[in-house]
């Protein structure tokens, strides 16, 4: 058999006082000046700041799937180079994200204001004196977002395009555009260095990935070589160099002999140039110059210089080169011969 407690009727009620107590005070809480400001200005002010970063991320990531797309079309493609086009819109992408981010920015600051009520008249005379001050003071940052929308709109250069740009202390930075925004460029150099320059700065643009580039060759060789002789082999070198499988996708057409560029006191200079792909034309001009080495020491047109090459040196089709280099080193041996003979004699007497 169980027995209930016995209730304290005044502790009960008690109870029922403080209960009632604590659900007047939220009440009154709510209805007080604060708890009204946290309903009608305090509420729509997270609502707004919400809504911001929701567009900010939309923006960044409408922004990344564009840039996405272009890489995904660019490696899906036959083309080994971006097009003008490609490089412009990844271009643009980033500059409209940046600039949609500050306009959502400067939106939510007017939507703050306008729902804490501030006087934008009382603001003139204040926004009069920090606009001067700002004015003054940040001169460098309108520079260099004037700067950045004409690069922009003149398409100078854009996503991938090889530079070299010289800034205003006369110092020149080359390297691969990684990011173009209306403030400042962000290049990697070959090193692997990220450098990131303030487009207002920037005095000169070189853009080596235009449209198209140019490989230029200079090949030296004996002045007493037979030039004839030479052209004639550069001429082969020129048509063969667009049936061969590397540098057939990289030429837009066959490679150009100049001619003569320098005389030194014992070697004559000729320049081979060559149209190709934007942004190849280093690869172009390492390969040309490998042949051109192998098809002069084929016919025994070599210098000291390029018998030191291993790529001639070790090649059994090059006998011309090995019989050039070995009657090089004789005549050297004989000088020095003959020099010693001289010194004996003069020693004796």
């Amino acid at each position: 058999m169980t027995t209930n407690p016995t209730v304290n009727p005044t502790a009960l009620a008690a109870a029922r006082v403080s209960a009632a107590s604590a659900t007047q005070r939220w009440h009154d809480f709510w209805r007080g000046e604060i708890g009204e400001w946290i309903i009608t200005r305090g509420l729509r002010i997270v609502m707004v700041l919400i809504a911001a970063v929701l567009a900010a991320r939309f923006v960044n990531w409408v922004a990344q799937q564009v840039t996405r797309k272009l890489d995904i079309g660019f490696t899906e493609s036959d083309a080994l180079v971006r097009s003008e086009a490609t490089k412009h819109r990844q271009a643009v992408a980033s500059v409209i994200s940046w600039v949609s981010i500050v306009i959502v920015g400067i939106w939510v600051m007017l939507q703050i204001a306008d729902i804490l009520r501030f006087s934008v008249g009382g603001l003139i005379a204040p926004a009069t004196v920090v606009g001067a001050a700002l004015g003054f003071g940040a001169q460098q940052l309108v520079r260099d977002l004037l700067s950045g929308f004409f690069i922009i709109v003149e398409k100078q250069y854009g996503f991938g395009d090889l530079v070299t740009v010289t800034v205003v202390a006369s110092t020149e930075a080359s390297g691969t555009v990684e990011n173009v925004t209306l403030r400042v460029t962000r290049l990697r150099s070959a090193d692997g260095e990220v450098l990131t320059i303030p487009n207002g700065q920037i005095v000169k643009v070189v853009n080596l990935s235009k449209d198209w580039a140019r490989a230029v060759v200079d090949i030296p060789v004996s002045i007493n070589a037979d030039l004839n002789r030479v052209n004639d082999v550069l001429h082969q070198e020129c048509e063969r160099a667009m049936g061969n499988p590397v540098l057939k996708d990289l030429l837009l057409d066959a490679p150009t002999v100049m001619g003569v560029e320098s005389i030194a006191v014992d070697t004559v200079t000729l320049r081979m140039v060559a149209r190709t792909l934007p942004g190849k034309q280093f690869e172009v001009g390492r390969q040309l110059r490998v042949l051109v080495i192998r098809a002069l020491a084929r016919v025994g047109i070599v210098t000291a210089a390029d018998a030191k090459v291993g790529l001639v040196e070790d090649d059994p089709a090059v006998p011309a080169a090995k019989a050039a280099l070995e009657k090089t080193t004789a005549a050297r041996e004989d000088t020095t011969d003959a020099g010693d003979t001289t010194t004996d004699a003069v020693q004796r007497r």
